[in-house]
């Protein structure tokens, strides 16, 4: 459940404008590869045929977009620097998302798995107490850390993965820190803290376990728009697809964190969705075997 968008993006390497965006579509769109996949948000009367295709080529079901008549979809005016590392955002546009309640069908109120994208708090709860799912993911931002906090902290306790920027999560728990600081958001309930740290890669805390992976190796980067949610639904798509349990499994966490990074990879090689929609469960397995490679150690010989 999240944001269903249209954004006009600028990089130094390229623009396009009213494109198909927002969370909830990138999330879908990267677990659709592993798992069954329903998406949960608003749309305006300007979100047509063609943007509707783009997710059930993928076969994520669309039966719960809200179609509200009379307005327009959420839009995201943005430019990035050199580095992609910085978002400026020149104009937001709420249009549905202005007023927006949840309404879930019998079947995603009964979806074994949730993710919970970056929109209010309240909305995330709210959505959260309507569902049985045993795994439920959340990702938020500094904005609701610094607008919403209480809000916000009442919410992670009834998740059980927190996806957010290393920044963020030291900005949360006020600890400088992010190794103190991942404890500490363990202790308020999550059973796994997953710090993104953009072309640096990313971090896994849980329990009393850590993993640190780096981000691929990519010689064209385009648009990092998406990244994060594409990162996110690589990594619960595949995690939901290892069955009950795989939540507690260290390494099926760790595993699900390269699907995620995987999946990012290929995300910001083209703007929005251009190359998720043309991506092939191949390709994703290739990168996963080249990411084992240039992540593995070998023993150190002995006399």
């Amino acid at each position: 459940m999240g944001s269903i968008a249209f954004d006009s993006v600028r990089t130094p390497f390229g623009e396009r404008n009213r494109m198909l965006g927002g969370s909830a579509v990138h999330f879908s769109l990267a677990a659709s590869f592993f798992t069954d996949v329903r998406v949960v948000g608003p749309v305006g009367d300007d979100f047509g045929d063609e943007e509707y295709e783009v997710l059930r080529e993928r076969g994520v079901d669309t039966s719960d977009v809200e179609r509200v008549a009379g307005r327009r979809t959420f839009f995201w005016r943005g430019r990035y620097e050199y580095d992609l590392n910085t978002a400026h955002t020149e104009e937001t546009q709420l249009g549905v998302f202005g007023d927006f309640e949840p309404k879930l069908s019998p079947e995603s109120r009964a979806a074994e798995a949730l993710f919970l994208a970056n929109i209010q708090p309240q909305l995330q709860r709210a959505v959260r107490g309507q569902c049985e799912a045993r795994v439920a993911g959340l990702d938020s931002m500094n904005l609701w850390i610094e607008t919403e906090r209480d809000a916000l902290l009442e919410t992670i306790g009834e998740v059980d993965l927190l996806f957010m920027n290393d920044a963020e999560v030291r900005m949360l728990t006020e600890e400088p820190n992010l190794v103190r600081a991942a404890r500490k958001v363990l202790a308020m309930g999550p059973r796994a803290v997953v710090a993104k740290q953009g072309e640096y890669g990313a971090a896994l805390f849980s329990s009393d376990r850590f993993f640190s992976l780096p981000a691929y190796p990519l010689e064209t980067v385009r648009d990092p728009t998406g990244a994060g949610d594409s990162f996110a639904g690589g990594f619960m798509g595949h995690l939901v697809s290892q069955g009950e349990g795989a939540g507690d499994d260290h390494d099926e966490l760790r595993r699900a964190m390269t699907y995620g990074s995987v999946l990012a990879s290929f995300n910001v090689e083209e703007f929005g969705t251009e190359r998720v929609q043309k991506l092939t469960r191949d390709e994703i397995e290739a990168r996963y075997e080249e990411f084992r490679a240039i992540t593995s150690l070998s023993e150190v010989p002995t006399a």
